[in-house]
């Protein structure tokens, strides 16, 4: 039996590369959105209605639920709350 090794567990989920970097944006982009909820107190329905989105889609967020969303629609909930996306490029 062979046993793979990966540098994340995103390598390990995804097909490609690419594949595997787009899960490590969103991942990024979610834990930041759900750690701004937390920080700020606000409540499934507070924090929906901040980032313009259902309070079961935003449910759908704090449970981690990476394959329910795009990064067109995180870095759109991000805005909508008054949070700014900076991507930045690194050697793999």
């Amino acid at each position: 039996m062979t046993h793979a090794t990966f540098h994340s567990v995103f390598d390990a989920l995804a097909d490609t590369a690419e594949e595997a970097a787009n899960l490590k944006a969103r991942a990024e982009l979610m834990r930041a959105l759900a750690a701004l909820v937390a920080r700020e107190g606000w409540t499934q329905a507070e924090a929906a209605r901040r980032c313009a989105v259902t309070q079961p889609r935003m449910n759908d967020l704090l449970r981690g639920r990476i394959s329910r969303f795009s990064l067109d629609a995180l870095v759109n909930m991000a805005a909508a709350c008054g949070q700014q996306v900076h991507i930045q490029l690194q050697p793999a």
